[in-house]
């Protein structure tokens, strides 16, 4: 048996979890007080206070450190890495605290495990970063030289959930070729083959427009708006990625709020729905190629995928494509224990960041 802390670090709270082997123990959501955090200028200040709330969850739960296995951590915005589960170590945390490429609260999640474990000499990982790449190399070309395509997505869930397919199909993930869409407040369309995540929109830059990001825009009205003195840099990136989508079009970000005022009779907000379900299928649709049509599944996940309405009308536009399996929720935390598993159990490797 295996005793596992999970640490997920988010903008004003950090998840955590106590898993015997993958039975969940305790989960809670340990909300930060807005007060002490408007007190820190950039998140690697709050990596000291975070870290003691760590410690007396532990103890309020009566589990010393030592009496842990191991400690697993959502990871941060790393420099582009293939998939799968990664030893923490000082160079990791350093290039997160730098966060050369994008600051983000789950950039403190190596640190924090770092904190709590490294004394003890536990095993320390990450799984599946955002900033996960394996793209094909003709996925990376864009329109313009100067701006490659990047990859950034929801590989820990998408990733998660195409390894549980494949164990309930009795197939090894390698030899799956799937379409794992997350659907959250930010909507990731992604592509597994060969055991890689070979392309994907990039939910901070296109793709299907989300509960509160833009999505993919008409590339001259964007440079017009940018230009037109009414926003600065920051405040249009803010826009795109914070105030965008269903936020923008009905004030909302939250889809059953959406779906409500369609129930009211709204009709603009019907409009706006279906044109995000249009959106999404667009993409599936596109993705499909990347696999010349040879697709064993569509899996659904996130927590939008909850919603009954939404998987009739993607159903209308997908089904032809292939089998559609909706997988609804973020399971994150048993995400991460189960990639921490699989190297403890010897299934894995671990990878070391280098």
């Amino acid at each position: 048996m295996s005793m596992l802390f999970v640490i997920n670090p988010g903008a004003t709270s950090t998840k955590v979890a106590l898993f015997e082997d993958d039975k969940k123990l305790f989960s809670e959501t340990i909300d930060h007080c807005a007060a002490e955090m408007a007190g820190f200028n950039r998140i690697y200040e709050q990596r000291d206070y975070r870290a003691n709330l760590l410690r007396n969850w532990l103890s309020d739960k009566s589990m010393k450190i030592s009496d842990l296995d191991t400690i697993v951590s959502r990871g941060g915005i790393l420099k582009p890495i293939v998939g799968g589960t990664y030893r923490i170590n000082e160079l990791m945390i350093a290039d997160l605290e730098k966060a050369e490429h994008g600051e983000h609260a789950s950039n403190l999640g190596a640190a924090l495990a770092w904190d709590l474990g490294a004394a003890y000499g536990l095993p320390l990982f990450i799984v599946d970063p955002v900033s996960v790449d394996e793209y094909n190399p003709e996925a990376r070309i864009s329109g313009l030289k100067e701006i490659p395509r990047t990859s950034l997505a929801h590989t820990l869930n998408c990733r998660a959930v195409a390894i549980r397919l494949a164990g309930e199909a009795h197939r090894p993930y390698k030899d799956l070729r799937l379409i794992v869409v997350h659907l959250g407040a930010g909507i990731s369309v992604t592509v597994h083959s060969g055991g890689r995540l070979i392309d994907s929109n990039n939910p901070y830059e296109a793709g299907p427009m989300c509960p509160d990001r833009a999505g993919t825009l008409p590339t001259q009205g964007l440079v017009h708006l940018a230009f037109s003195g009414k926003y600065d840099e920051y405040g249009l990136i803010k826009k795109i990625h914070r105030e965008g989508g269903l936020y923008d079009h009905l004030g909302t970000k939250d889809l059953r709020d959406a779906e409500k005022m369609v129930e009211e009779g709204n009709e603009y907000a019907a409009l706006v729905l279906r044109a995000m379900v249009y959106q999404i299928a667009k993409e599936i649709g596109a993705m499909s190629t990347v696999l010349q049509g040879k697709v064993d599944g569509i899996v659904i996940t996130g927590g939008m995928a909850n919603s009954e309405w939404l998987q009739t009308e993607l159903l209308k536009r997908i089904s032809f494509i292939a089998p559609v399996i909706f997988k609804p929720g973020e399971k994150e935390m048993e995400a991460l224990a189960e990639g921490a598993l699989r190297v403890l159990d010897g299934q894995e490797q671990a990878h070391d960041y280098q």
